[in-house]
């Protein structure tokens, strides 16, 4: 009777778990929901595209991971620096840095593949798009100033409309909708989580609140903007007939919940607001476009 080495077995746990925090699991899961959102609300087929469908998942879920993996390399000696960040698995040397090279190398490389081979060139195009922008741009520019921000805001804005293109091989009007949801959702997300880190993140040199990088009213009036902008940009799907009114009465009561929240940092600037409205922005996304697939019209 075969016996199971425990011993070998507590010791393979840690490195998976290493492996998953290196291509960020729980946020390429994320990434990989709204590019499965994307894909779903562009199918229009008499039959659903079952081979294409699990490419893009796989795919993209593969190609997040490795622009997650590619930023904790570049930025593995600054991670050590953040509380946020600290344990890593780089930082803590927990896998080698040749190893992190091999993995995101590999896990690119497949990811790429699998775009290529079951979705289509322009979809694949644009999954290298947005991986060298989050790695060659965005990450570097973090120290610059927040322009990173708008342009991180590309790459992050990418996976809904690269659903799209993997449904139907182009890129309309509709695709552009979606994109620019997405797109303008990420200031306020991005600078609630910066103004939350911030001491973090001046330990590393980060640059990324608006209005000179204070926490002060300047920044609030900047999220509160962008986070106004919502409110039309989340009626545009039902105006266009790509969905019906009822996502767009769901999408309105949501933006309206979200501005909200900026009012309250408008008013006292804490952290604590801050901390609201990033946790808002974790859960207007995902609730809107839920709705918007519900309420698909054919």
């Amino acid at each position: 009777m075969k016996t199971v080495n425990l011993t070998s077995a507590s010791a393979l746990l840690p490195r998976i778990k290493a492996y998953s925090e290196l291509l960020k699991f729980r946020l390429s899961a994320l990434v990989t929901f709204s590019a499965a959102f994307g894909f779903i609300l562009g199918d229009r087929g008499v039959s659903f595209g079952w081979p294409s469908f699990v490419g893009l998942i796989l795919g993209g879920f593969f190609i997040s991971g490795a622009s997650g993996a590619a930023n904790q390399i570049m930025e593995r000696d600054l991670d050590a620096l953040m509380e946020r960040t600290q344990l890593r698995p780089l930082p803590l040397q927990v896998i080698s840095l040749q190893e992190a090279y091999w993995f995101t190398l590999t896990i690119a490389g497949s990811g790429l593949a699998l775009l290529w081979i079951f979705t289509n060139p322009l979809t694949t195009f644009l999954a290298v798009l947005s991986m060298v922008l989050y790695v060659f741009a965005y990450t570097p520019l973090k120290k610059i100033g927040p322009i990173a921000v708008f342009v991180g805001a590309i790459p992050g804005a990418m996976p809904p409309l690269l659903g799209w293109t993997a449904a139907t091989g182009a890129i309309t009007y509709e695709a552009m909708i979606i994109f620019g949801i997405q797109f303008i959702w990420q200031f306020p997300h991005f600078w609630a989580i910066a103004w939350v880190s911030d001491e973090d993140y001046k330990r590393a040199g980060f640059k990324l609140l608006p209005s000179g990088g204070g926490q002060d009213l300047n920044t609030a009036i900047q999220i509160m903007i962008y986070t106004l902008f919502l409110l039309p940009l989340g009626l545009l799907p039902s105006y266009f007939g790509l969905v019906g009114l009822n996502s767009g009465i769901v999408a309105t009561v949501c933006g309206v919940l979200f501005l909200a929240q900026t009012f309250s940092l408008m008013r006292d600037c804490s952290r604590k607001s801050a901390l609201k409205i990033m946790f808002g922005s974790f859960i207007y996304l995902p609730v809107v476009q839920i709705a918007y697939l519900l309420d698909k019209l054919p």
